[in-house]
């Protein structure tokens, strides 16, 4: 047995006599014999080893003045283990919510980093499979796994087919997806697979179903 530590019996032994000594009812006005209020908190808190409690039962079992003392003192200890559990429980839940939404940021921020976006509302396409050799190249990652790509102005709504082809004409990557009018422009989202590419020029290729290709420098770093 833990010196330090009351068992489940060893409490109920504690309770069954206190429980006694109230039913007695023994007044002891003039306090005679009483261990102080500093043991009875010790008592009550479980911090006295119990082989030290014991020579107090007797009188805490024979006098109802230490009854009623320890009584408060035992629910005022229950009261602040119960506020300290509800004060780790509560320490314990924010840590999870702070830890979820860092976890969150983070899979968002690497979200973002694999996502590129091309805007092409400005730019001038190639018509074919060469691109015009005016326009500055676009910009993607070999981590890229999705193209967020604004079409043309006017382009129409409906299936693209989507393609990035190195110089020599080797297909990379090909795609298809669905574009729809957002915020007055027409969006594109595709996913691309570009981790066996060499960095390096290539070009850009979007149809709408089975018309002409037009196409876009493309740089992958």
């Amino acid at each position: 047995m833990n010196a330090k530590g009351y068992s489940a019996r060893d409490e109920q032994r504690l309770l069954d006599a206190l429980g006694r000594g109230l039913l007695k009812e023994f007044p002891n006005p003039e306090r005679s014999g009483c261990p102080g209020t500093d043991i009875l908190k010790r008592i009550a808190s479980r911090t006295m080893p119990l082989n030290e409690a014991e020579k107090w039962l007797d009188h805490l079992g024979s006098c109802s003045p230490c009854y009623s003392d320890f009584s408060e003192i035992r629910r005022a200890c229950e009261s602040q283990r119960k506020r300290t559990l509800l004060a780790i429980a509560a320490s314990i839940l924010v840590a999870a919510c702070i830890g979820g939404w860092f976890l969150l940021q983070k899979n968002n921020e690497g979200l973002v980093a694999r996502t590129a976006v091309l805007d092409l509302r400005n730019r001038s396409a190639g018509r074919g499979t060469e691109p015009n050799p005016s326009e500055q190249p676009l910009e993607v990652n070999r981590a890229t796994k999705y193209l967020d790509i604004y079409l043309p102005v006017g382009s129409a709504e409906g299936s693209y087919d989507i393609q990035i082809v190195a110089p020599r004409g080797d297909l990379l990557a090909a795609a298809n997806g669905t574009a729809m009018l957002q915020d007055h422009a027409t969006f594109l989202r595709v996913p691309v697979n570009l981790g066996s590419a060499r960095r390096g020029r290539y070009a850009l290729q979007i149809r709408r179903g089975s018309s002409e290709w037009n196409s876009y420098a493309l740089l992958i770093q």
